[in-house]
């Protein structure tokens, strides 16, 4: 007995040592030579201290080969994640708690459709797909161990199909866009229960802060009078208190670009920030692809996605581009198909459903039953509705595809432009800037045609109802566009018609724009449509701070990238002072405007005043809103959902300052009532923590960017996989965005031609492995706001693959 007691304890003491042996067997190799069989040539690959990659080959076959070997041997574990994620098949992975999320994307059959569009998804890229596929499955091969958190899951990870690649581009659908359009569903259902004048006030599509490249600013709502709607007079839920408004997790990317008319040398200069949920590692890596003979040798360096061959943001040399979401209508319920009317999809109700089957891990396989065709899936939770067919251009076979990679080879701006006009992604603007100093915009992925059968939009881009009063437009007007007649049947899904997508090159002013927001108007607004597109303060304060320069350099536009100045909320600030000057002394706004007395008017993370004066607003939007949605409530009773409102200020603002008694919520018996309330609810949140005065706004936003299993590690899970807890600057109303765990997953400031003085961030870092020299690098210069070189620095690390000698 003490002989097994002894071996027991000998046992458990080397356990420790046994999974540090196995973790570190799964690290990458980094030096020597490999064989790697595929290639035509031997191909050198270079790590800098960063983990920054350089690919030198001969082609691009062979450098896509290698990208996917390094991809593979850094990033397996997230590229799985990513497939699973858009083909629903998390919980065969991680286990019955990703049940209810491979539900929501299982509905759309993301996989089907990868196999069905395999031809359209590879285009003429059919080789370099091959070729990375076969590299990723070789850079999984080559580890001694499998990667680490398969380990830790018990699970052996499955090999990387051309498929996938595809579900990676998928799942930059589910991230970008309302997969669900549930912002649609929720104003649709609740439209009937509200007065007219309400519910256009919920459909003002701009503010007094918008800073569109075409057209003005919509301005603030004109509110409508007591004749129009009396909220005192209509019924209201029975709740304590309306809920709570965050926006942690608001859009947030930005770019933007000046022409070389502003340098002093004549470059052009572009700035590109994507924002979306940080993670360790981060979404993007960084690496550098040289490859093809000298007469035609490409050089592109910049953020590629793990899963795909292409750099999606970066520089050629000769062109820099950059994206941000573009917030286009892409998705369509089809008022001709489902509920009361089926007269376009009679064929579809009649259709045998598609069985899709969920594997769990640890328990039985979940059936899932799809009623669906090309144009898409019957949907039945669409809040408050019958089922209905739902329309996505993420469904069709140009919505995906490579031709990104054409980018690779522009010359200048024209053509970059004439190359983006098939490129298959999530709708984005495109910003670019080339050797020449020119620049450019352009809105590129799919749309929704208006002459698509489908494209009944609602709710449309009407304005609001003092201007749809004055052009006479009928009750519906903003339900619907001129739609055509719906077909009885499709045979085949319908593609999407010649479209020439709005572009500008060479403005005036030399400066070009986008931060979400909305971009066009007119004509060309009515043709893309609003798909929630963001405030636009946040393109108003790009939009100036360009316009007060008259020269610039690259640290000028990180400057831009870097501004948390808080210009929306300084006009909050005064009125919160204002309503604390004329009540009680003793009340809890008073306290509030006592502790946010010193304005800074900056999110920086030692400010109590940004924080008071922001928790302050969003706890008044949200008894505003609940006011103007009680009577959807009342008569909605558990199926009310709030909907997603961007564009609210442009209704909160001019009802906190005008103050019509007949626009006020039932809870409140005064306005002055309604604004207390919001600040007893902040103070009571922040009582627990101590004074109000001691409140900043780095202690609520303090940073929290994790592996995806930290938390599946016991004790030492969130210590060793998640970054540091830094407090961070920024928010998402002004261009340093940044959240707890949302904001910048990548800057970039590039001169085409001068990449050597470009400007590159990057949270979470380059590598997967919690042992990698690579694990985190990078990470602070992105808090700080460090300039870190754009190009890869010195190799620290070089790795040769050569062809597989044949025997």
């Amino acid at each position: 007995m003490r002989s097994i007691l002894w071996g027991l304890a000998a046992l458990f003491a080397l356990l420790p040592f046994a999974a540090w042996w196995l973790v570190r067997g799964s690290l990458p190799t980094l030096d020597g030579r490999l064989d790697l069989a595929g290639l035509s040539a031997a191909v050198e690959v270079e790590r800098d201290r960063d983990g920054v990659v350089t690919i030198d080959a001969s082609n691009q076959s062979d450098a896509a080969r290698a990208l996917g070997y390094v991809h593979a041997q850094e990033r397996y574990f997230e590229m799985d994640l990513m497939r699973r994620t858009a083909a629903g098949e998390l919980a065969e992975l991680l286990g019955p708690s990703m049940l209810k999320a491979d539900r929501k994307h299982r509905i759309h059959r993301f996989r089907h459709r990868a196999r069905l569009h395999s031809e359209a998804f590879a285009g003429g890229h059919a080789e370099t797909l091959r070729a990375y596929t076969e590299g990723v499955n070789a850079g999984l091969a080559h580890l001694k161990v499998r990667p680490w958190p398969y380990l830790l899951l018990g699970q052996a990870p499955q090999p990387w199909q051309a498929e996938d690649s595809a579900l990676a581009g998928y799942a930059m659908y589910v991230n970008l866009q309302d997969a669900s359009n549930g912002r649609e569903a929720a104003l649709r259902s609740m439209r009937p229960h509200l007065p007219a004048a309400v519910f256009d006030l919920l459909m003002r599509d701009g503010t007094r802060w918008d800073a569109p490249m075409q057209g003005q600013a919509r301005g603030d709502a004109v509110l409508p009078d007591a004749d129009a709607v009396d909220l005192r007079k209509l019924p209201g839920p029975v709740r304590p208190r309306p809920a709570p408004i965050d926006s942690s997790g608001t859009p947030g990317s930005n770019n933007f670009a000046v022409a070389g008319a502003l340098t002093s040398d004549g470059r052009a200069i572009l700035a590109d920030d994507m924002h979306s949920r940080l993670s360790v590692p981060n979404v993007w890596f960084r690496a550098r692809l040289r490859y093809g003979h000298e007469t035609g040798r490409v050089d592109v360096s910049g953020f590629t996605l793990p899963g795909l061959p292409v750099v999606i943001a970066g520089s050629n040399g000769k062109v820099a581009w950059g994206f941000t979401n573009g917030y286009a209508d892409t998705l369509d319920w089809d008022p001709h198909c489902g509920g009361k009317e089926a007269s376009s999809c009679a064929a579809l109700l009649q259709r045998k459903p598609a069985v899709e089957i969920i594997r769990v891990k640890g328990r039985d396989p979940v059936v899932l039953r799809v009623l669906d065709d090309e144009r898409g899936p019957l949907i039945d939770d669409a809040v408050g509705q019958p089922p209905m067919q739902l329309h996505w251009t993420a469904y069709r076979p140009e919505g995906l595809n490579l031709d990104l990679a054409t980018l690779h080879h522009a010359r200048d701006v024209r053509e970059a432009l004439s190359q983006a006009r098939t490129v298959g992604l999530p709708t984005a603007n495109l910003m670019l800037a080339d050797r020449r100093g020119r620049i450019a915009w352009t809105l590129i992925g799919p749309t929704i045609s208006a002459h698509d059968s489908s494209d009944c939009r609602w709710p449309g881009t009407e304005r609001a109802s003092s201007e749809r009063a004055a052009t006479k437009a009928g009750p519906d007007s903003s339900m619907q566009r001129n739609c055509p007649d719906a077909s009885a049947e499709y045979a085949a899904p319908p593609s999407i018609p010649p479209f020439i997508p709005p572009f500008i090159i060479d403005p005036p002013d030399h400066r070009l724009w986008t931060a979400n927001n909305r971009t066009l108007d007119a004509a060309s607004l009515n043709r893309i449509g609003d798909g929630g597109y963001s405030h636009g303060a946040r393109a108003g304060q790009i939009r100036d701070a360009l316009q007060q320069r008259r020269t610039f350099a690259e640290p000028d536009l990180l400057a831009v990238q870097l501004d948390d100045r808080a210009l929306m909320l300084t006009p909050w600030w005064e009125l919160m002072q204002a309503q604390a000057r004329r009540g009680r002394s003793d009340s809890a706004l008073a306290a509030m405007a006592q502790a946010a007395a010193r304005w800074e008017g900056r999110a920086s993370a030692d400010s109590v005043s940004y924080r008071l004066v922001r928790a302050w607003r969003l706890a008044v939007h949200a008894r505003i809103l609940d006011g103007l949605t009680a009577p959807a409530q009342a008569r909605m009773k558990h199926r009310f959902v709030m909907p997603q409102l961007p564009q609210f200020e442009g209704v909160a603002w001019p009802l906190a300052t005008a103050q019509p008694k007949h626009l006020l919520s039932r809870r409140y018996p005064s306005w002055e009532a309604l604004f207390e309330d919001a600040a007893q609810e902040v103070r009571q949140e922040l009582s627990g923590q101590g004074a109000l005065a001691q409140r900043t706004w780095g202690e609520r936003n303090t940073a929290a960017i994790c592996h995806p299993l930290a938390s599946a590690v016991p004790l030492l899970g969130k210590r060793l996989l998640c970054m540091p807890r830094d407090p961070l600057p920024g928010d998402s109303g002004m261009p340093r965005v940044q959240g707890p765990a949302f904001g910048a997953t990548e800057r970039m400031v590039v001169s085409p031609g001068h990449e050597d003085s470009g400007i590159a961030h990057m949270p979470g870092g380059q590598s997967g492995h919690v042992f990698s020299p690579f694990w985190g690098r990078g990470h602070d210069d992105w808090v700080q706001g460090r300039r870190s070189p754009f190009l890869p620095g010195p190799a620290v690390y070089s790795l040769v693959l050569t062809p597989e000698r044949k025997l």
